[in-house]
């Protein structure tokens, strides 16, 4: 145990001069049913970056060591301002029970697939309850790697999942176990911490569902997969008037307000499947209301304005 937390101090030491920006983190943590298991990986710099030199560890209900199994190493690159989506391997339509395929929906908006099987390599086959780990080294070596992000807390068992009250591993509400953890706008680096006293998932996170319901039928909630909106994004003369715009509250309970939308001539609201809920179109006053009572889910806030130029904004109803 003592060696244990010595390299990860050593891990977390590598990074005291990371700057804001600068390093790769997980935009995106899904754990859906059966095998949807995915984490989106956002570049917040200018420049490419090549994933080969980056792993994902698990480490598993609370263990604090992990092997090469629990570790895998990626592959493919990464835009500037751009996100890489990760999924477990489980493509064949004729998997059942542990290798059920993931769902179609997922496999669209798949970067790359990764530990198909799980003898061979687990660091993809979350519950919810594993601290996940991003890093820059290689599986062989994990002492000797370097963490650029951290979901979860290494060292403790949850449960079932982490929740939404302190300490975050008993009371409140499961937010990590058939849920998708989308990263705040507002951070701009990867939690490097080793040791942290408590893991509060809705700090740095905003929690959906993994799978709604609609009209009694199942749809995964993969919307949101695919992109990722950063503070870490610069702003040219062409964005200044998105950045005007804002939804608040956001989460809501049913009911929120978009400002700024003086500058559109239309508003329209789609579900997670892309499908028009309302519209507003001609003489947009610069704050509008939304009613959406209760059709929880994420929906997606798109603006036109005169030039066919098109904003859109996350919304989530809680």
């Amino acid at each position: 145990m003592k060696k244990t937390l010595l390299i990860l101090t050593t891990v977390i030491g590598s990074m005291t001069f990371a700057q804001d920006c600068s390093e790769l983190f997980i935009s995106e943590y899904v754990e859906g049913w059966n095998n949807n298991k995915a984490l989106e990986i956002y570049n917040p710099t200018n420049a490419p970056i090549d994933l080969s030199a980056y792993m994902v560890i698990r480490y598993s209900n609370g263990s604090t060591t992990a092997t090469a199994a629990n570790a895998i190493q990626l592959s493919g690159m990464v835009g500037a301002r751009d996100v890489f989506v990760a999924t477990l391997d489980k493509q064949d339509p004729n998997g059942t029970g542990f290798e059920a395929p993931i769902w179609d929906s997922l496999q669209i908006r798949t970067d790359g697939y990764f530990c198909p099987v799980y003898n061979t390599n687990n660091a993809f086959y979350w519950n919810g309850d594993d601290a996940i780990v991003l890093a820059i080294g290689t599986p062989s070596n994990i002492a000797g790697a370097v963490a650029v992000d951290i979901f979860g807390k290494i060292g403790e068992d949850p449960g079932t999942a982490w929740t939404s009250m302190t300490p975050f591993n008993g009371p409140g509400v499961e937010v990590t176990k058939d849920h998708s953890m989308i990263r705040k706008s507002t951070i701009l680096i990867g939690e490097t911490n080793p040791v942290i006293a408590l893991f509060d998932p809705l700090a740095d996170w905003d929690s959906i569902p993994a799978v709604i319901d609609i009209s009694g039928t199942l749809y995964g909630n993969w919307n949101t997969i695919g992109w990722h909106d950063c503070d870490c994004n610069t702003l040219g003369s062409e964005e200044l008037v998105k950045a005007n715009i804002s939804i608040f509250p956001n989460p809501s309970n049913g009911d929120f307000y978009v400002k700024g939308a003086a500058d559109f001539t239309s508003i329209v609201i789609l579900n997670s499947l892309g499908q028009t809920i309302k519209t507003v179109s001609n003489n947009v006053s610069n704050v509008v209301k939304f009613s959406m009572g209760e059709q929880k889910g994420v929906y997606f806030v798109k603006l036109t304005d005169s030039n066919d130029n098109v904003t859109t904004k996350r919304v989530i109803i809680k």
